[in-house]
């Protein structure tokens, strides 16, 4: 039995149109080629389901053996899971086929990227050929501007090829405009340096984290959550922590000359631990804050600003003692780490028993 198999790797037929996939049979695979090519005349996907209906029917003359033909779609992400989808369909597919005969298929594409998931198909079934469906019209100056003309249409197009290009035809103009107003020279260098970044970001299939990260502070925004203010406060708090530790790093070496590397990293963190615990708190708070209004707050979320303090209690205690303060005495040092440890022992005692013997949500937490 000849099996003609049209592939649409990323779900066209399924996404524009009402059609369930697997379509099998010669009807139901040109009705749903007509309702692809009614939603989206454009799309490549419609020649190929005409393609499968056009070679069905010529296997059909020659009589030389049964044929079916059918459409098996994967999805709109196209990558493993939809190699994956288009497996189980191809699978559907077969389990359907009421016949004794050996089974081998002809699988339609209309490019590469469909074929990629042909060894998914040759796993099932044999394959006799494979058929790269081409408009004719593609051939000629007239589909080469149509064809840019799609290109600058689509969005993921725009951002995945135009910016990096535009990008790059901006180097040149903007390093002679900062050689005319006397800018640093390091322009050309920045620019490059944002363009790698988004090429990598691109590479690396980061643009969603991005996004999705855009998106929740876009939330936060508009649903009055305090976790974003906090944060932006937060963010502020340790910058200035870093720059404090710099600032307190250069002092110290002006008195006693270069630091070694373990009295180095004290002298940023004594410097910096105080505006660190800062922000540790203030966004501990915020993020209190958020789930005693979505009331989802548990007594012992109390702990977090509790044991920012702890830590930085301990922190600030160590590096004191390893740059030889003259108060960082091993008593304090011992002081420092045993008020640290009751103090991060004392809040979560205090706030488990709080859990276990008073409502969910504490009253007093507003």
């Amino acid at each position: 039995m000849q099996l003609v198999l049209c592939v649409d790797l990323d779900d066209d037929l399924g996404r524009k149109t009402d059609f369930e996939t697997p379509v099998i049979g010669r009807d139901a695979v040109e009705e749903s080629a007509v309702a692809l090519a009614t939603a989206d005349p454009e799309d490549s996907d419609v020649n190929v389901i005409f393609e499968g209906v056009h070679l069905h029917d010529a296997l059909v003359e020659e009589a030389a053996e049964s044929v079916e033909v059918a459409v098996v779609t994967g999805l709109a992400s196209g990558d493993v899971a939809a190699d994956r989808k288009v497996g189980e369909e191809v699978d559907r597919v077969l389990a359907s086929l009421q016949t004794a005969e050996d089974v081998r298929a002809v699988v339609i594409t209309d490019g590469a990227q469909d074929e990629s998931v042909l060894p998914v198909i040759r796993s099932r079934v044999p394959i006799d050929s494979v058929r790269r469906v081409v408009v004719r019209q593609a051939q000629n100056l007239e589909s080469m501007y149509y064809t840019i003309k799609q290109v600058l249409d689509d969005p993921e197009t725009r951002g995945t090829i135009l910016v990096p290009l535009g990008i790059l035809l901006l180097i040149y103009p903007v390093a002679i405009l900062a050689d005319q107003l006397g800018l640093p020279g390091s322009t050309l260098g920045v620019l490059s340096g944002l363009l790698g970044l988004y090429v990598l970001f691109r590479g690396l299939g980061l643009e969603t984290t991005v996004d999705a990260v855009i998106e929740r502070a876009r939330v936060s925004l508009y649903t009055g959550r305090m976790t974003l203010v906090t944060s932006v406060v937060a963010l502020a708090l340790v910058a200035v922590g870093i720059v404090s530790g710099q600032e307190y790093l250069a002092a110290l070496s002006g008195t006693r000359g270069a630091l070694p590397v373990l009295g180095t990293v004290a002298a940023v963190t004594y410097g910096a631990v105080e505006w660190f615990a800062a922000a540790g708190v203030v966004a501990s708070l915020g993020r209190v804050t958020d789930e005693y209004l979505a009331d989802s707050l548990r007594w012992r979320y109390l702990n977090a600003p509790f044991y920012v303090v702890a830590i930085a209690v301990v922190v600030h205690a160590l590096s004191a003692y390893l740059l030889e303060l003259e108060f960082a005495t091993l008593g304090y040092l011992a002081a420092a780490l045993t008020a640290g440890t009751l103090l991060g022992l004392a809040s979560t005692l205090a706030f488990a028993v709080a859990e276990s013997r008073l409502p969910r949500k504490p009253d007093a937490a507003a």
